[in-house]
């Protein structure tokens, strides 16, 4: 399953992505009156969503095709109202609309700052990771190692979020809403395969997980985009009982494709005893030091 393709077929992201948010929205939902005669798609048909963007019907068709079609910033504009896109699905759908060249040269591995590091060092008491391409996790602390567990365990290379949990089989009985984590762990990759549809570490990683879990395959194929900047997160751990946390992306300065997650607890609550308690677990002999994962990458690859 590749994240992003073009040539005979197309560009087939835009494609999909467009049939994907028409789908959703039904006649009366977009203000039209209703027609006559039984319906063969879900929502709007082609034809409506041109009439509500103001541009020609086979203009749309070609668009929606993927045809090599110049669009302009007033059109994409008129489409993100007619389809109802939000912030980050518009700038999904200027990204897949405007695909960029294939790079001339491999781009160099991410690699964490020192800085960065002493950070995590320093935080004893707060689960903290960085995240950076395709949600690979490129370092984290003790508190990270054991806020997942069995995450610092895996081979350097399978650090990374998605196979997390996608594939390890703790993961599902770790969050107490596993569909919504895996729904937007989707839709997150796939943001980024709008930007970086060339990206042959992120192809492996989405024909591997659409291989091996049916769940991902699906929702890959509902397009959905998700920037995750914060948000709530209720885990079942197997050591402390049930967490609910707040987490923060920080955006790391001088690689605006990494993020500093910070997980918290609301001051008093019994989260925060839980995170006391996980702090005091993971400092015991047994407990893990901060760790890194090496970029995943062997003579050949292109990090993206």
């Amino acid at each position: 399953m590749n994240a992003h393709s073009s040539g005979a077929g197309g560009n087939a992201e835009l494609r999909e992505f467009l049939r994907s948010r028409r789908a959703r929205i039904t006649p009366a939902e977009a203000g039209l009156s209703p027609q006559s005669g039984a319906r063969r798609v879900p929502g709007l048909r082609r034809e409506e969503v041109a009439q509500l963007a103001g541009v020609s019907v086979d203009y749309y068709i070609r668009l929606e095709r993927g045809r090599d079609v110049n669009v302009s910033d007033s059109v994409l504009d008129a489409l993100a109202r007619a389809l109802r896109l939000n912030d980050t699905e518009r700038g999904h759908l200027y990204a897949v609309a405007r695909p960029v060249r294939a790079p001339r040269r491999p781009i160099p591995p991410q690699r964490v700052r020192p800085g960065v590091h002493r950070v995590l060092e320093a935080l004893h008491d707060t689960p903290a990771v960085v995240i950076g391409r395709r949600l690979d996790v490129l370092a984290g602390n003790r508190m990270a190692d054991a806020l997942f567990p069995d995450f610092g365990a895996l081979p350097h290379r399978e650090r990374n979020y998605a196979r997390y949990v996608f594939l390890e089989e703790g993961a599902r009985e770790l969050y107490a809403d596993w569909e919504a984590a895996g729904r937007a762990t989707v839709a997150s990759l796939h943001l980024y395969a709008g930007r970086f549809p060339h990206d042959p570490l992120l192809a492996e990683l989405t024909d591997e997980l659409a291989r091996l879990d049916s769940d991902f395959r699906r929702w890959w194929e509902e397009h959905d985009v998700l920037r995750q900047a914060y948000g709530s997160k209720t885990l079942r751990h197997p050591v402390v009982g049930d967490l609910t946390l707040e987490y923060e992306a920080l955006t790391v300065t001088d690689d605006p494709e990494q993020s500093l997650g910070l997980y918290t607890a609301e001051p008093g609550s019994p989260s925060e005893r839980g995170l006391r308690l996980l702090a005091e677990w993971a400092a015991a002999p047994s407990g893990g030091a901060v760790r890194t994962a090496p970029s995943r990458t062997d003579a050949a690859s292109v990090d993206g």
